[in-house]
């Protein structure tokens, strides 16, 4: 992506108020980028949505035995991603 595209990008985002830019102490001439409060809710709101809405629909799709076997691959799952 060319500076100036992501210019008109981080502009956006700011004028939504979800980024927010301050000098970086070490090199006055970087913008450090940080999300705004605005938009870390935003996100936080949306994993909930699609929390609820998996939670709901493993429930209402699978049977209890399925849930079962579902739990069995996540936890073979989360063994391979922890080292």
């Amino acid at each position: 992506m060319r500076p100036q595209s992501m210019s008109a990008v981080v502009t956006s985002l700011q004028e939504a108020g979800l980024v927010s830019g301050a000098p970086d102490p070490s090199d006055g001439r970087q913008t450090l980028m940080s999300l705004t409060p605005k938009c870390l809710k935003w996100i936080e709101e949306g994993r909930a949505a699609r929390q609820d809405w998996l939670t709901a629909t493993i429930s209402q799709k699978l049977s209890a035995y399925e849930q079962e076997r579902l739990q069995a691959a996540l936890e073979l799952l989360t063994r391979l991603v922890e080292d």
